[in-house]
């Protein structure tokens, strides 16, 4: 199911108002806990540290990545080795 129009793509504020205040300071990371969150186009050249579970990994958003949500780019299991 996807999400009604006139709501518009989520996101959470704290994220928003964060890109806004580190316009001009695109080598500090932005924590981000929320991988639901979709990634809008003012968010292209910053780089977030998403949580997974257990730590944090880094992104930094590209332009093909937007409209993308957060959650899409990290893996929260580990993969096997089998001996």
């Amino acid at each position: 199911m996807t999400r009604s129009i006139w709501k518009g793509p989520f996101t959470i504020d704290s994220i928003l108002r964060q890109v806004y205040k580190n316009q001009h300071n695109h080598s500090s990371f932005i924590k981000v806990w929320s991988r639901n969150s979709v990634i809008f186009p003012s968010f292209v050249g910053f780089s977030f540290e998403v949580y997974n579970g257990k730590k944090f990994s880094l992104i930094v958003v590209k332009q093909n990545m937007v409209g993308s949500k957060f959650g899409e780019f990290i893996f929260t299991r580990k993969m096997p080795k089998h001996k």
